[in-house]
């Protein structure tokens, strides 16, 4: 089996040794790179292998000390990144900085607690008089990481970061959308002082993919992207020589439940934000709300108000705050479930007018809301990734809950009510996140990952953790030790 992670978005070259990246608003060729060939990825993990055998003797704090000075470096590179980042997979200019200032926020909280999340477990309290025991965390070895296009650097720093620092080497093969963000991560690492051999940036066919999931050497994969996807690269790793371990970052059909005494200025904004950022193109982007029939009437009003103001156009030019979608095909996709839906009886209330530059035959689509939307329709139950939503009118916090978890995924899902003037919704929001089928639950905010929570899903949402202290259990392996150090009475 050979497999595509990056979904839809390869765009091979005339030679099938080489792949195009298009730039997502124009679809004129950005940049082109060469694949390796099978004797030559093989080597390349051979290296990696023999580099992390030294990489692993280096004391812990020097690794840390070298995870700083890599925030350093790759702060430099923080006016170069939002455009270059644009020209790949199409986000608007303007909100580049942001992915900046997360991929830092999440590496200096990864490195605070590096040094306590990788120490030994001591059994000191519980030990026998003349024994000791402790626990040690150990590295895997290399660790494959497939990262996709959507947020590149915020999810390189997810796995690569901690895998390094635990002493790890990484093999990263970037989304072939952005292989210049996975380069310039890279790059950013080696002037810190990792060695190259430790980290390499690898572009691979899904043919040679496969064969490096496959690869005895490699002791781990963590794979951020479509359930497709993750499910060939969880067959390909079991088909595998021995029993190595396999992270899914997967999708989301991600949830909001709005209750009556929600806020709703404050709610909608937050909402509309969620579900359009990034043109919708976040595994944990919002994608179905389901509001109380006492507001639902003026939520969707005002919900639709705020998504009508957005600009669509060239996100290379500041006036813009959205922009195509990643490409032509994931346009033509999204189009397709709108239009099924309304078919099926859906009400469409955004005028695609309002939008000239979503035409047909282009990565560009309108913002859309629906209502009139229920379970049997595809645009309530299969991932969208695009800047469309539908709304749904429920009558109870029960029928809410199980149409949450009325799923295939469980990434995140979002409750909104006025904890702060009614104490009582907050105990509501208890009850209903012990309901809910999910890895995150959120109170009065959407669409964010904090660095000190576990970041992981249930369902096809995937397996795995990333993120908090847990990401660095899932790149380590646990290692006990026993002494019985007096042997004589």
């Amino acid at each position: 089996m050979s497999l595509n992670p990056a979904g839809t978005i390869l765009q091979l070259d005339t030679d099938p040794t080489s792949q195009t990246t298009l730039i997502p608003h124009n679809q004129q060729p950005l940049v082109i790179r060469s694949y390796p060939s099978e004797t030559q990825l093989e080597r390349s993990i051979q290296y990696a292998a023999a580099a992390q055998e030294k990489w692993a003797r280096v004391p812990l704090k020097q690794r840390v000390e070298i995870g700083r000075r890599f925030m350093e470096e790759f702060g430099k590179m923080r006016d170069e990144i939002p455009l270059e980042l644009t020209l790949q997979m199409g986000r608007p200019v303007t909100q580049g900085g942001g992915e900046v200032r997360g991929t830092l926020e999440r590496a200096e909280y990864l490195l605070s607690i590096a040094e306590k999340a990788l120490s030994d477990v001591t059994l000191e309290d519980t030990d026998k008089p003349g024994f000791r025991r402790f626990i040690k965390r150990t590295p895997l070895g290399v660790v494959l990481v497939i990262a996709p296009w959507n947020y590149p650097y915020l999810v390189m720093v997810n796995s690569v970061l901690p895998a390094l620092i635990a002493g790890n080497a990484v093999v990263l093969k970037p989304s072939p959308q952005t292989p210049l963000a996975a380069e310039r991560f890279a790059l950013a690492f080696h002037n810190a002082g990792v060695p190259k051999d430790v980290l390499q940036v690898i572009h691979l066919s899904p043919e040679l993919t496969t064969k490096a999931v496959k690869n005895p050497l490699v002791d781990f994969v963590a794979f951020t992207g479509s359930v497709a996807g993750g499910r060939a690269v969880d067959i390909a790793a079991a088909e595998a020589p021995g029993f190595k371990g396999v992270g899914l970052e997967l999708g989301g059909k991600d949830p909001a439940y709005v209750r009556a005494d929600a806020d709703l200025d404050y709610t909608v904004a937050e909402l509309v934000d969620g579900a359009m950022f990034n043109s919708g193109q976040s595994c944990c982007a919002i994608e179905r709300i389901y509001v109380h029939e006492d507001v639902y009437d003026e939520f969707v009003k005002k919900f639709v108000e705020l998504t009508k103001k957005y600009k669509l156009g060239d996100p290379t030019e500041k006036e813009y705050n959205l922009g195509p979608v990643c490409s032509i095909a994931s346009a033509e996709r999204i189009r397709k479930q709108v239009a099924a839906a309304v078919a099926a009886g859906a009400k469409a209330l955004i005028p695609e007018d309002l939008f000239p530059a979503a035409q047909p035959g282009t990565a560009f689509v309108a913002p859309q809301v629906l209502v009139d939307v229920n379970h049997s329709m595809e645009v309530m139950k299969e991932e969208t990734f695009g800047p469309v939503v539908g709304i749904q009118k429920v009558g109870s916090d029960d029928e809410a809950i199980a149409l949450m978890n009325d799923s295939p995924y469980g990434l995140t899902a979002s409750v909104w009510t006025n904890a702060a003037a009614n104490p009582e919704s907050e105990k509501v929001f208890y009850n209903i996140m012990d309901e809910l089928q999910t890895g995150t639950v959120f109170l009065n905010r959407c669409d964010y990952l904090d660095p000190a929570l576990a970041w992981t899903g249930v369902k096809n949402s995937g397996r795995g953790v990333s993120l908090s202290k847990f990401g660095y259990d899932q790149l380590t392996r646990a290692k006990s030790v026993h002494m019985k150090i007096k042997t004589s009475s």
